[in-house]
């Protein structure tokens, strides 16, 4: 017999509700305190954010008309755009000296030494010579505005990047360019195109805790999240890994030396909730030291309390570096 999602919603407010209640209540409101758990003010993130953080392998940049890539672990420069070409010179981070890499810039020609601030910060971070330093997305912007960006480290830090800018720009309403501009514009873009997927939630937990898993009850209510779905209409609502990746794709949809304060994304899941929200990170110099400042924003939170109007229950909750969420790990999507 074919379920249609009335007799699905109705089978998770009858026989689920008490079951499905509870563990709404235990993913809203436990686990977060000193008692019954911990959140990201109380946790030592450091560990958790260090753990996958590394080079993603990918081209870096291209400056000057010199293709820069990071490939396991060595820093090369070559000629051109091919792929073929072998590389005028190349630096393992972790031995290199940074002054060398600061010569081969200088005889390219090429600017704000691209070379050196790479061998000189994944040498750092490979040694564990790096301060992380957490704060709301306000205070990280203004932070990040406020001192020695390093864009080609954090081209280098990035997972994947495949979204058209254009598509951002429209979704958002903001200019890609600006990330802060985009993690804001990101709230109304999710509110006027998308939803947070109640009826596919409220099928996987009648799946999960009344049927116990005999029949897939989730596949009617799955669509495309891609950016394009979402704009022409396409999906039927996402879930919070979803509109994390999403937002890390808009974050990323331009090249780090473009924006007006380089960012880097990722996601971080909570295995105590069954929850995945966005962490947003970038790359500085402090008195010669590197730091990487981190921040964490919340598009479910935002989404969904407005979607069910319980906004006056946890407020907007796009800045999540609070006392409501908490960290298992972090990773990059790459």
């Amino acid at each position: 017999m074919d379920l249609t999602r009335r007799q699905l919603l109705a089978a998770a407010a009858g026989g689920g509700a008490v079951i499905g209640g509870g563990k709404a209540v235990d993913n809203v409101f436990l686990g977060y305190d000193r008692l019954t758990g911990t959140n990201l003010q109380r946790q030592d993130l450091d560990p958790l954010v260090a753990e996958r953080l590394y080079p993603s392998g990918e081209r870096v940049a291209t400056v000057d008309g010199y293709r820069i890539t990071q490939d396991d672990g060595v820093v090369s420069v070559r000629d051109g755009d091919g792929d073929g070409d072998e590389p005028i010179a190349s630096f393992d981070p972790s031995t290199a000296d940074p002054e060398d890499a600061a010569a081969v810039d200088e005889d390219l020609g090429l600017a704000d030494g691209p070379l050196e601030q790479l061998v000189a910060d994944l040498g750092a971070l490979e040694a564990g010579d790096v301060q992380f330093r957490y704060d709301s997305y306000p205070d990280f912007f203004d932070l990040v505005a406020a001192s020695e960006d390093r864009p080609y480290t954090v081209s280098a830090l990035r997972g994947r990047r495949s979204v058209n800018a254009t598509l951002i720009e429209g979704f958002a309403n903001a200019d890609p360019t600006d990330p802060e501009a985009i993690v804001e514009g990101l709230v109304d873009g999710f509110r006027e195109h998308t939803f947070y997927d109640v009826p596919r939630y409220a099928a996987g937990s009648v799946e999960d805790n009344v049927i116990f898993g005999l029949r897939d009850l989730r596949q009617y209510f799955e669509s495309s999240t891609d950016f394009a779905s979402i704009t022409d209409g396409g999906n039927t609502g996402l879930f919070c890994y979803e509109l994390t990746r999403r937002s890390v794709d808009a974050l990323q949809a331009v090249h780090a030396t473009e924006q007006t304060t380089p960012v880097f994304a990722g996601y971080v899941k909570d295995d105590r909730h069954k929850h995945v929200y966005t962490i947003v990170a970038s790359a500085i110099r402090e008195d010669g030291a590197l730091v990487v400042p981190v921040t964490f924003v919340d598009y479910t939170h935002s989404t969904l309390y407005d979607d069910l109007r319980l906004r006056w229950l946890l407020g907007e909750g796009l800045d999540a570096y609070d006392a409501r969420h908490r960290a298992t790990s972090v990773d990059w999507y790459r």
